[in-house]
């Protein structure tokens, strides 16, 4: 993978990211960085799931937009769920 197909990756998975926190309001304490990896993630995460109900295939591979903002908002969803479990004694 070249420099800059990088580079554009991580400012998609960061613009793809944002639009996640927008589309699920709340309070998430992450800064540009946790944004950027939400979006990357979620691309990841929506491809998975395209190549499995497309195709039947548990393939990982990176999805395009409208994939990848969904991939996102499932895994904002799942860090919330998780996040939010707290241990009392």
């Amino acid at each position: 993978m070249e420099v800059t197909s990088l580079i554009v990756f991580l400012l998609v998975g960061l613009i793809v990211g944002f639009i996640a926190r927008l589309i699920v309001p709340g309070p998430d304490p992450m800064g540009w960085l946790g944004t950027m990896f939400l979006g990357v993630l979620g691309s990841f995460v929506g491809g998975f799931l395209a190549n499995l109900v497309f195709t039947g295939q548990a393939v990982v591979q990176s999805a395009g937009w409208i994939g990848s903002i969904i991939g996102a908002v499932i895994v904002l969803l799942v860090w919330r769920s998780l996040g939010s479990r707290r241990v009392t004694v």
